[in-house]
């Protein structure tokens, strides 16, 4: 496309729903995506190529404070890193937009009210799909209205480990989850969802509920395998005039008067630094010197419930529990969630402990019930993401709130005895997976200690937007897609309002 009246770098969460509501305005819009779309073939579905091989993980290398150097759960495909989430969509509780004080750290207010938000939360429900039921969670905020579909039924053994849950005085509800299974959708249900892209297109994913949709629009483009290596400002270092790509190793500059960054928490960040010019020695959107700063991504483990009998459930992520995410009667600082991991097979378990025989991998995971604790990951000034020469990248993750996920690890594993488990077993997600990374380009009211204002466009540069989750203030302890979506909604909205009227609506989708 020549001379786009919009640049969207980044094809997932943020930059798509974005591009969807553009798409009616009539404003030309590019969407840059660094990788290629992600082919239908059986290795999708194959725990072997995808946690052995990993087929799908991005070739590249990054490196601790400490000079440990690692290979990151980053996945670059049209859609992002949904392509390979577990599906879960939860709103942010009420108070989680509000100071949270804890004993390690304060989780700041976000510069909205969750109030502010709920429009756009329903919408993104909607766009989608995601199955729920209102009424179950002790914890969840008020609703405009019901959820778009019915809650997803519980496998046999997950619904006996609901029913036990209930038993001991606990409310289990179903976890909100966005795939195509109701009736006339497309989802069969097939085992490999969490961690797995969907080779039939039933998975709520960004591809396939945001860019695909905006695609129809005839005034929408995407160019894929693309990398963007930096953004361009003018003389006087205000207005982003251009942005540099490489693509089949062609170096080009791209014009246009704005301007969307959603390449996600840690490359938005990088792609601010390295823009770094005269005008802006710190990078781009840095006069606060938060770019970069304040990294976040939960503190989370899994645990494996070894039971005596055999669990050959296919989709887990029917339940969730927030019984304890402001805390306990005996615990009065916030823990987190607890929620179903998708179900783990041998491989998934040799990736990570290559030395246990796979007969007895087979067997655990024959008998497991996977779960997934959670808890909030509190902002902290060094935490921060680096641009090294030579395209390197260094993360350094400023661990918080340990102690409160130990207490919640340990309250959990109690627990998960007690419904029947015969042992059961841990593995803390360090560093090399950024699944829920955030935080990194943080908003706020005041531009001296936030580089976003509350509709995501930078204070230093008035046509350039970032959406992705590095706008967190904080991290609450929940999945962040649906947020990124809201969000994301409520800035493209204020784009197309702001920037290209509202009387090109009457432009439609190419017919199919």
């Amino acid at each position: 496309m020549k001379c786009p009246d919009v640049v969207i770098i980044g094809s997932g969460v943020g930059g798509g729903a974005v591009a969807r509501q553009l798409a009616p305005t009539g404003a030309r819009i590019l969407i840059l995506e660094r990788g290629p779309r992600l082919p239908a073939e059986p290795e999708n579905s194959s725990a072997e190529a995808v946690f052995i091989q990993q087929r799908y993980r991005a070739k590249e290398e990054w490196q601790t404070e400490a000079g440990r150097r690692f290979t990151p759960g980053q996945f670059y495909y049209v859609g992002g890193h949904t392509r390979f989430y577990g599906t879960a969509m939860f709103r942010f509780r009420e108070k989680d937009f509000e100071e949270i004080v804890f004993r390690d750290g304060v989780s700041p207010a976000w510069p909205f009210s969750y109030t502010e938000l709920e429009p756009w939360y329903a919408e993104a429900e909607r766009i989608f799909g995601v199955h729920g039921r209102a009424g179950d969670d002790p914890t969840e905020p008020w609703r405009s209205g019901p959820y778009p579909h019915l809650p997803i039924p519980h496998e046999p053994v997950i619904g006996e480990l609901a029913q036990r849950m209930a038993a001991i005085g606990l409310r289990p509800f179903h976890m909100p989850s966005a795939i195509d299974l109701h009736p006339g959708g497309t989802c069969v249900r097939c085992g490999t969802c969490d961690a797995f892209p969907c080779r039939i297109r039933a998975k709520g994913d960004a591809e396939t509920r945001l860019i695909d949709p905006a695609l129809q629009y005839p005034n929408v483009s995407l160019l894929t395998e693309c990398r963007v290596t930096r953004l361009i400002a003018d003389d006087a270092g205000k207005n982003i005039i251009g942005v540099e790509i490489v693509r089949q190793g062609e170096r080009e500059v791209i014009h246009a008067p704005l301007f969307v960054l959603s390449a996600g928490a840690i490359n938005s960040a990088l792609l601010l630094q390295r823009s770094a010019d005269s005008r802006n020695p710190r990078g781009l959107a840095n006069s606060s010197d938060c770019v970069g700063r304040y990294y976040m991504n939960h503190n989370t483990t899994g645990l494996m419930a070894l039971m005596p009998g055999v669990n050959e459930t296919r989709f887990p992520k029917t339940l969730s529990v927030n019984d304890f995410y402001f805390g306990a009667d005996d615990d009065r600082e916030p823990l987190g969630n607890l929620q179903m991991l998708g179900k783990i097979q041998e491989p998934m378990i040799r990736a990570k402990h290559a030395s246990i025989p796979r007969w007895v991998g087979r067997a655990m995971a024959h008998h497991s019930i996977d779960m997934l604790v959670m808890s909030e990951d509190l902002p902290h000034a060094q935490s921060t993401i680096r641009p090294l020469a030579n395209d390197a990248v260094q993360v350094n993750w400023t661990r918080t709130n340990q102690d409160n996920h130990r207490r919640f690890v340990d309250r959990t594993k109690k627990l998960l005895r007690r419904l029947g488990a015969v042992a059961v077993l841990s593995h803390p997600f360090g560093v090399e997976t950024p699944s829920h990374q955030c935080g990194t380009v943080r908003m706020g009211a005041d531009p001296v200690h936030a580089a976003l204002d509350p509709l995501c466009r930078t204070y230093d540069h008035p046509n350039l937007y970032v959406v992705d989750a590095s706008f967190f203030p904080s991290s609450a302890a929940l999945n962040p897609a649906l947020t990124i979506a809201a969000q994301a909604l409520r800035v493209g909205d204020h784009i197309a309002r702001n920037w290209f009227g509202r009387e090109r609506e009457n432009v439609r989708p190419i017919e199919m």
